[in-house]
Formats: C-alpha cells, sequence, structure tokens
C-alpha cells in the first residue's frame, strides 16, 4: 500500500506542478499603456485563421525581393510582428522581450520555426534592416540561418495591407516623426494563417512554446508538449494555456481507476500470500501429529 500510495502522490503533484507552472499570466491587451496620451485609434482586432496576403512583396536585409509567401514552408511556424528600426522605445522593449524568451526554449528560429519582422516604415534602408537584424540576432545567442528571422521593408501598400489582414492598427505622428502602435506578434501557421496573438513587451516562455507548437499542429516539439495541448487550452482573457476541466477530470478519472485497479490488485497478492501461509502451516501442523 505505501508504494502504491507514493506512486499516486508523485503523479499527482507533477501534474499539479505542470499546471501551476504554465499558469502564468500576462494581461491579454496591456497596449493602451503605451499610446500616445489622448490617442486611441492604435489597437488592435483579433482575426483568428484568418489566411495573410502571401502574394505580397517586400525587400528584406539582403535587399532582395521576396514574396511573403515564400517565407512559409517546410511545416513550421512564423512569428509575424511590426516594428520599426528607429522606434524610440517599444519595439525595442518588445524584441528584446522576445529575444528574452525564445532563449529560454529549446526550439530555434530557422530550424523549428521562423520570424518576420516587418517595418511600419514604408521603404525602410537596406542598411538598417541589416544593422537591426544584426543587433537582435547577436542577442538571441543562437545560430540562425539567413531565413531564420527576415527583417522587411515594403511600399506603403504592403505595409498597410499585411497590418490590415493582421488586425494590426496603427498611426503616423508627424510632428514626432513616430509610429504609434500596439505591442503586440502574431503566430502564424504554416499556411500562413494566423493561430495566436500576443501582447506586451514580456511573453512567458512556455506559454511561446506551445503556441509554436500548437501553430505547427504537432509537427515541431516533443510528445509532451502534444500531451500538455491535449489538457490545456488557451485563455484570451488571460494570455496563458488554462487546464480544459473535462480533460482534467477524465485525466483525474483515470488516475483514481489505475489507483483503485493497483490496491485491489496488492489486496490480492495479500490475500494469496497469506492463504499459502495459513496452507502451509496447516499442512505443517499435520505433519507433526
Amino acid at each position: 500500500m505505501n508504494q502504491t500510495s507514493s506512486l499516486l502522490l508523485i503523479a499527482a503533484l507533477f501534474i499539479g506542478a505542470t499546471f501551476s507552472d504554465l499558469g502564468v499570466a500576462y494581461s491579454a491587451d496591456p497596449t493602451q499603456q503605451y499610446l500616445t496620451p489622448g490617442l486611441k485609434d492604435p489597437g488592435v482586432e483579433e482575426h483568428l485563421e484568418h489566411q495573410l496576403p502571401l502574394d505580397l512583396n517586400f525587400r528584406n536585409d539582403r535587399n532582395q525581393i521576396i514574396r511573403l509567401g515564400d517565407i512559409f514552408h517546410d511545416d513550421k511556424p512564423v512569428i509575424v510582428s511590426m516594428n520599426y528600426s528607429n522606434c524610440p522605445m517599444l519595439c525595442v522593449l518588445q524584441l528584446h522581450g522576445l529575444v528574452d524568451s525564445l532563449r529560454e526554449i529549446d526550439l530555434v528560429a530557422g530550424q523549428d520555426f521562423r520570424i518576420i519582422s516587418v517595418s511600419l516604415e514604408p521603404n525602410e534602408k537596406v542598411e538598417q534592416l541589416k544593422k537591426t537584424k544584426q543587433k537582435y540576432v547577436k542577442s538571441y545567442g543562437k545560430t540562425v540561418d539567413k531565413d531564420g528571422w527576415n527583417f522587411l521593408s515594403g511600399t506603403p501598400a504592403a505595409v498597410s495591407t499585411l497590418a490590415q489582414t493582421l488586425g494590426i492598427r496603427y498611426v503616423y505622428l508627424p510632428k514626432k516623426k513616430e509610429f504609434s502602435h500596439p505591442a503586440v506578434f502574431c503566430i502564424c501557421m504554416p499556411d500562413g494563417k494566423i493561430s495566436r496573438y500576443h501582447y506586451g513587451i514580456e511573453f512567458p516562455p512556455k506559454t511561446l512554446r506551445l503556441s509554436l507548437v500548437e501553430a505547427s499542429q504537432g509537427k515541431i516539439g516533443t510528445a509532451f508538449d502534444r500531451f500538455i495541448l491535449l489538457c490545456f487550452h488557451y485563455d484570451a482573457s488571460e494570455g496563458v494555456y488554462a487546464p480544459t476541466a473535462i480533460i482534467i477530470m477524465k485525466i483525474a478519472g483515470a488516475f483514481t481507476i489505475l489507483g483503485l485497479g493497483l490496491l485491489i490488485w496488492y489486496s490480492h497478492r495479500v490475500g494469496q500470500k497469506r492463504q499459502r501461509l495459513a496452507e502451509g502451516s496447516t499442512i505443517a501442523l499435520a505433519g507433526s501429529s
């Protein structure tokens, strides 16, 4: 009984620790605090499962004109952000927050997923794109192939079309020569459909990892990741993966049945052992008489 109880206790503690570790919450839409005072227009209207316009053309940090769709292939999910190199604060904080989170997971940009950072500044110069890419790839600290993280610029029409598809609203402030925009990036499926939105400047690594695994439809990550996704669903109001009540009840029921089964098996074995001992004693007594 002690061994069986210990096994059940360890399993319960493991599941509880996993659930609590994954349930790190952050604000679902903290972008308002970063907007210019009095300016309410910039923001996000989530377009989950919308198809990105993959036929749009952009210029990359290697001075090549590429189709957006050229980056979506090989069953790899894609992180899409809209920033710009001369952003005085928010883009820096957001991209550094993304890099900090990506450093903590074992999935690697280029090998397991790709990143696209599209400049809000139309026709941002290639030299600037290259410098910005070098800064964040160096901070990332992992080997990234040339297509692992793409910094892109495009015409005003291309940038606007992509932003509208993503549901991202931004405003140019002529006096400051800055863009007012929300702090958000999207995770897209390998076919270019939008899977998840992540807001703010800090991103829980395990939440980001599960979002990537989910967007890949299980093509990346481990069997344990896929098991967790069976037990959790994405809670958009909290920005985390939370336990699914029905699934948790089924798992708890399965452990209960397993525990009862082990208890019955153990009791049966103890009963058989006692019966054999009793029979042995009876035979010994009969022999001595």
